[in-house]
């Protein structure tokens, strides 16, 4: 593929569709803060109400899982290992466009939104309006999916995928946990944030983890090395 070629082909498969997450996040985002959300509250509440030394001091622990100078730091760390071990930059610039994804789409959108912290005390100290979308939880997913995905295209033992698999998931669960027992977001903020760790996983495995035109050369290369009958 020419330069242009690779422009064109990463403005699609990655630029717009994060471009068009941004859009409908902040919809959602406007939609939430214009309608009165109950059940919002009320989660929130719930939690406040249960909270207990130890639990503060777990849910401390949990949230810091996907602090940003920590995700920032095994990001890094995650590319060079990558880079070293696999002699080639696709899998790094996976976890960059994963990582990175999300969190443009959330600096783009969680201030124009300014949805307000839960109305309950917050053990942690954070901006007032940045509650929606969860920026601790979709980090949360694309590192630690993200990995996963890695980790398991290369490990061909079966019992080794679904532990990495289960650690990869359990994560960004945990940090969701933590944040909503902390009182930094409403249930819609990490549910919010869930989905789009998620899809920007999804977006970047698609558009460079699962590049196709790698294999093109060798596949046309083995088409012409078979008998023309064959090939018809």
């Amino acid at each position: 593929m020419s330069r242009a070629e690779h422009v064109r082909y990463y403005a699609l498969s990655l630029v717009l569709p994060l471009v068009l997450m941004g859009a409908v996040t902040y919809g959602m985002g406007l939609l939430i803060v214009g309608v009165p959300q109950p059940g919002d509250v009320a989660v929130s509440k719930g939690f406040a109400s249960i909270r207990t030394s130890l639990w503060n001091t777990l849910t401390d622990y949990g949230t810091s899982l996907s602090d940003t100078p920590y995700v920032v730091a095994f990001t890094a760390v995650a590319v060079v290992l990558f880079r070293l071990v696999y002699k080639r930059w696709r899998e790094s610039i996976f976890m960059i466009a994963a990582v990175w994804g999300q969190s443009l789409v959330f600096l783009a959108t969680t201030e124009p939104v300014g949805r307000s912290r839960p109305p309950v005390p917050h053990l942690d100290p954070a901006p007032p309006t940045s509650s929606f979308p969860s920026g601790h939880v979709s980090a949360a997913v694309a590192f630690y999916c993200g990995l996963a995905l890695v980790l398991t295209t290369h490990v061909r033992n079966r019992a080794l995928q679904v532990v990495i698999w289960t650690i990869g998931i359990a994560a960004p669960l945990i940090v969701a946990y933590s944040r909503l027992y902390r009182g930094m977001h409403f249930f819609s903020d990490v549910t919010w944030g869930l989905l789009l760790g998620v899809f920007c996983v999804v977006v970047a495995a698609r558009s460079v983890l699962y590049r196709t035109w790698d294999r093109r050369p060798a596949a046309a290369e083995g088409d012409r090395r078979r008998p023309a009958s064959v090939r018809d």
